[in-house]
């Protein structure tokens, strides 16, 4: 079979508005260009593990009610073959902010890298860096080089303070990664508590309303990164009761189809009031989640796997872009991944090009004419173990990780896994096979030695750290009984026992 990929550079010559602010530090080029077009607003909102088919446009059933969002999306272009950077949340976030693919910048996972029981980890991890670096340029100091004010209204994750690393404004973001609170009073660093029984993301929503509407005289990147629908499950408990009376029976699998409601209901007020201060013609607004959600029993979903994993569930993500006036509805099949936002923005700001290495492609071209681009490689690199969250519905390769170490791309309809471990690839067309469910890699030997061929020549040049040292302490023998004793309890696993090549 032949494999139609091309493996293109990218270069861009990405422009500054002349009325912005003038900086001149090591962290921007200075040759820019003159805009040819009026820069919007931006308003971007990331939703914390919220699944691809957790949204009533992408759904599998009638469950979930998103009615707000499945609006947005008829307004919208949808790439249904959006990605994130990493399969969860800080590695994830770090990619959309810096532009970078991984190896660069050191953030892989959630800290330490070095999770699940020692006695099952073959390889010792390459350590996590916790946040980005403040040499790193993110997409706020970017953009206020355009003349945007930046606001951040939610979960950074990046870093202590996002005030630090680009954004003239900061509601609730730290290191944090979680609240424990959805309900005042919420405990969070740089956000005051609120009435007792205030709804966090409520809160969050308004304080970006009220923030945008005293910045519209100026472009502004608003940032929303809600907390929800991350754990803790809670949730107003009339919407938790509804759902039970739809049929969920788990309460916690109630109470996320009530926070994601809840959620729904908030991006509905940051649009109307978009539409009702006159900016719905010239704002951008982008939605997504930052990685995929944990799987669970009272949602289908034809992918595989959740959080976490390397699989399609674990990385592909919902992704609409709205601009009122420039973007055409649609749905575009283009691959992308969220390392792609920061060359879009900065392009669309008329930004300051950073002297930092940029991963990512710009999609105006798509954005703007639904011109098809020349497809391109995407990679993710994973160094690290990630535990099960519950194996029996985790999907994963193995009952006791989520992921184990290795790599992955995606070129063209195929997708190739390596695992560091014992050197062992997984080949899936995901156009065909959406689930994962057979590896194909010893079907098609051409394919396969030419996208590992690929796989390795990327992992080279971009430097990736490749776990090589040997764990004194993993106990092979103890690895294959906790295996076998979760297979055998659970028949249904569909890890690389039940597989053929």
């Amino acid at each position: 079979m032949k494999l139609y990929i091309l493996a293109i550079v990218f270069c861009f010559a990405l422009a500054s508005c002349s009325n912005g602010p003038s900086l001149s530090n090591s962290k921007f080029n200075e040759k820019v260009v003159s805009p040819n077009f009026t820069k919007p607003n931006i308003v971007m909102i990331v939703v914390d593990d919220l699944g691809w088919s957790d949204v009533g446009y992408n759904q599998t059933t009638d469950l979930f009610e998103t009615p707000n969002i499945d609006m947005l999306a008829q307004q919208s272009l949808n790439f249904d073959n959006a990605y994130a950077g990493a399969a969860n949340c800080a590695p994830s976030r770090a990619v959309l902010m810096s532009g970078q693919y991984g190896p660069r910048h050191g953030v892989y996972t959630v800290s330490p890298s070095a999770r699940g029981d020692i006695k099952t980890r073959k390889l010792i991890p390459i350590k996590n860096k916790r946040g980005l670096s403040t040499e790193i340029t993110t997409l706020g100091e970017t953009l206020k080089t355009a003349g945007y004010t930046t606001g951040h209204f939610g979960k950074w994750h990046l870093g202590a303070d996002p005030d630090e690393q680009g954004f003239d404004v900061n509601i609730a973001g730290s290191h944090q990664g979680m609240t424990f609170h959805y309900f005042s009073p919420y405990n969070l660093p740089n956000i005051e508590d609120g009435p007792e029984g205030e709804y966090l993301t409520d809160r969050l929503t308004a304080e970006a309303i009220s923030w945008m509407k005293a910045q519209k005289e100026q472009p502004f990147f608003a940032y929303i990164p809600y907390y929800t629908v991350h754990t803790p499950y809670q949730a107003v408990l009339d919407r938790v009761e509804k759902y039970r009376n739809k049929g969920i029976t788990n309460e916690k699998q109630a109470t996320y189809a009530a926070m994601v409601e809840h959620m729904d209901t908030n991006v509905g007020r940051i649009m109307n009031m978009l539409k009702a201060e006159g900016l719905n013609e010239n704002t951008l607004v982008i939605f997504t989640s930052d990685n995929g959600g944990y799987r669970m029993s009272s949602f289908p979903s034809p992918l595989r796997a959740g959080k976490g994993s390397y699989y399609e569930g674990g990385l592909r993500v919902p992704l609409l872009f709205r601009w009122t006036s420039k973007i055409q509805p649609g749905t575009n099949h283009t691959p992308v991944i969220n390392a792609d936002f920061y060359p879009t923005l900065q392009a669309l700001s008329h930004a300051k090009s950073p002297t930092q290495p940029l991963d990512g492609i710009d999609l105006t071209p798509i954005l703007m004419g639904h011109q098809q681009r020349a497809l391109r490689d995407i990679f993710w690199h994973f160094p690290i173990y990630l535990e099960a969250h519950h194996a029996p519905t985790d999907q994963s390769q193995d009952p006791l990780f989520r992921t184990r170490p290795g790599s992955a791309i995606r070129s063209g309809d195929w997708k190739l896994i390596q695992y560091f471990e014992n050197n062992d690839y997984e080949l899936y067309n995901v156009t065909r096979d959406v689930g994962e469910t057979v590896n194909v890699r010893d079907r098609y030997p051409e394919i396969f030695n030419e996208l590992k061929a690929r796989l390795s020549n990327w992992q080279q040049t971009i430097g990736a750290d490749i776990p090589s040292q040997l764990n004194p302490m993993y106990d092979e023998a103890y690895n294959r009984r906790r295996s076998a004793a979760i297979l055998t309890e659970d028949k249904r696993w569909p890890g690389l026992a039940e597989q053929s090549h």
